[in-house]
């Protein structure tokens, strides 16, 4: 447990029908605060150090003097002047409640009810915890004597199958471990409604939120209740962009590598061919957009303006370049299903597609992807998708690449999950990493140097005024620290086979865990003269080991033994997998 956490009172609570439907088990876990400052007589501010979703319980305990007037209870997620700001901007949250405390009783002070997120269609906590706020600190005025840390809780919901220390990430960039803490941590903290959500604004699942949370969540906890339970909520209340359909694909997908499971595959196979958009798939394989379509619908990037001045027409990039991972990944689960004529299908839909994708979409003068079929602007979005999915060919990519990282973070922090994608997998890894530690009011080294402890929905107030500050769209360093830098990722469904495939950056050393479904993978390298990797994997996992190739090395060794190996591009690959824990070392 962190420090200032509490593990003496947790309640755990199975979400019923009247709240998410089939949810994932969340608890309730009583926290102490790390800091309790007087500042007047009678008017306390309590820090609990970080945000989290929750309410509070509280006493007088031994003393036993009654206040003549209700104590004001105030929650916030942000501080004015050393005061809860009272009048936060946009949708970051504050609230105010007055309470009489009755003797010794405990009472539960939860804030009133916000007629938005409290309600269906929101996804609704159980009735008997009370109203949950995000909030990090508490003002207490008109307390008739001193306010111990003892007669104060934050009553927080989170995930019960989370354990804080089954992930970790350290570097030699102690902003980079600040960024994976704040991301991990926003995690954790978004999981209180039992399935993932966009934020305090609405509390509602969408598709891409759904997707890239799962894969950060995957990287702190190998449970994958609370995505399928995610997943099962949207397909029943599908959202409307054109783009998030395809997510739900992704998000299959994703559980498919994650646990290897195909009875529940099986069970979610045929819903999923739902989610292609074939109803506006031309003779050429492209998906079409009507006007209304055009207006609302092809979404590119949100907020609007992120979309670095994307020109809409009936033949979106951006939504074809999402289908046409779609049907690679639902190949690939027909395969796994057995269906091998449907995969076969899937796989000449694609290729069709494919096919037109590069003719119509592709500039070669340029060498970058139009936004669309008729126009001739290249905007950022319509070259980072496309290299994320892996639908440039290989010839092409090294350019695309390199484009991007000149262009630097010009889309939303959703958009920024796919960009780093694509450049950590090609090549760009010391961009990708200053990207995301980069000066300005466009990196999470922003939202770190700002004070914040869950990740923001846009990368700064001016991006998007009713933006919320607990949103997990915006923690893709939590998965992409670990895919890239640890360099772990799993090669069979269930982890059966990984690849461990660090990229360096200008780092010179990482260490770090994960847990997977078969148990903890730990990795640590360093670069010095040489190249060392110490890895340690859980029973029944190999892994395929790719060294990133140091100028001058031409050898690797394991435990001090020279084994075959060949170099291709910027990696030494080992002939062998390897399993349990080793040593490995370029020379």
């Amino acid at each position: 447990m962190r420090r200032g956490f509490l593990s003496a009172a947790v309640f755990g609570v199975m979400l019923g029908s009247a709240t998410a439907q089939d949810a994932a088990a969340v608890h309730l876990v009583e926290q102490a605060p790390v800091a309790i400052r007087k500042v007047a007589p009678g008017l306390f501010l309590v820090d609990f150090g970080r945000v989290a979703f929750g309410n509070l319980s509280l006493t007088l305990g031994n003393q036993r003097v009654t206040p003549a007037e209700p104590v004001t209870v105030r929650f916030g997620e942000a501080l004015k002047d050393g005061r809860v700001d009272t009048h936060p901007p946009g949708s970051v949250r504050y609230a105010e409640v007055k309470v009489m405390p009755n003797g010794a009783k405990t009472m539960i002070v939860a804030p009133p009810a916000d007629a938005r997120n409290t309600k269906a269609p929101a996804v609704l906590s159980p009735a008997p915890w009370g109203v949950l706020t995000p909030f990090r600190w508490v003002e207490v005025e008109g307390w008739p004597t001193e306010l111990h840390a003892d007669q104060i809780r934050r009553r927080a919901a989170f995930d019960s199958t989370w354990v804080d220390d089954a992930a970790t990430f350290h570097s030699s960039d102690p902003m980079l471990d600040k960024v994976w803490d704040l991301c991990h941590y926003s995690i954790k903290a978004t999981t209180f409604a039992g399935v993932f959500v966009d934020g305090d604004r609405e509390r509602l699942a969408y598709e891409a939120d759904a997707y890239l949370t799962q894969l950060s969540y995957y990287a702190g906890d190998a449970d994958p209740r609370i995505s399928r339970a995610t997943f099962d909520r949207l397909m029943k209340f599908p959202t409307w962009p054109s783009e998030w359909a395809p997510h739900m694909v992704f998000m299959a997908y994703a559980d498919w590598m994650e646990t290897g499971d195909t009875a529940w595959l099986g069970a979610h196979y045929e819903g999923l061919k739902t989610k292609l958009l074939d109803e506006r798939v031309g003779p050429d394989g492209l998906v079409t957009s009507p006007p209304d379509l055009i207006r609302h619908g092809d979404i590119v990037d949100w907020p609007e303006h992120e979309r670095d001045g994307y020109v809409f027409t009936s033949v979106n990039t951006v939504v074809n370049a999402f289908h046409l991972r779609a049907l690679q990944d639902m190949s690939r689960l027909a395969q796994a299903m057995g269906k091998k004529q449907e995969a076969v299908q899937f796989s000449e839909q694609a290729k069709t597609a494919q096919a037109s994708f590069q003719a119509k979409l592709f500039d070669p003068a340029l060498g970058l992807y139009r936004d669309g079929v008729g126009t001739d602007h290249a905007s950022l979005h319509a070259n980072l998708f496309p290299l994320a999915f892996g639908l440039v060919p290989a010839g092409n990519r090294p350019q695309i690449a390199r484009w991007l990282a000149g262009r630097g973070m010009a889309g939303s922090v959703y958009a920024a999950q796919y960009m780093l994608e694509g450049l950590f997998e090609n090549a760009e890894d010391a961009t990708a990493l200053a990207l995301m530690t980069a000066p300005g009011d466009r990196s999470w080294r922003h939202m770190v140097e700002s004070g914040a402890t869950i990740t923001w929905e846009a990368w700064d107030q001016k991006y998007k005024p009713n933006q919320d500050w607990n949103h997990a769209w915006g923690a893709a360093p939590a998965n992409l620290l670990p895919r890239f830098v640890l360099g772990t990722q799993p090669l069979t469904p269930g982890w059966g086979r990984a690849l461990i495939q660090p990229n360096l950056g200008a780092l010179t050393w990482a260490q770090g865990r994960m847990p997977t479904p078969r148990g903890e993978l730990s990795v640590s390298w360093k670069r010095d003269k040489n190249f060392t990797l110490a890895l340690t994997l859980p029973a029944g996992m190999t892994a395929k080991i790719e060294l990133p190739a140091l100028e001058g090395s031409s050898e690797v060794r394991v435990g001090g033994d020279r084994v075959e190996a060949y170099r291709e591009g910027q990696w030494w690959t080992l002939e062998k997998d390897l399993s349990g824990t080793v040593t490995i070392e370029e020379r």
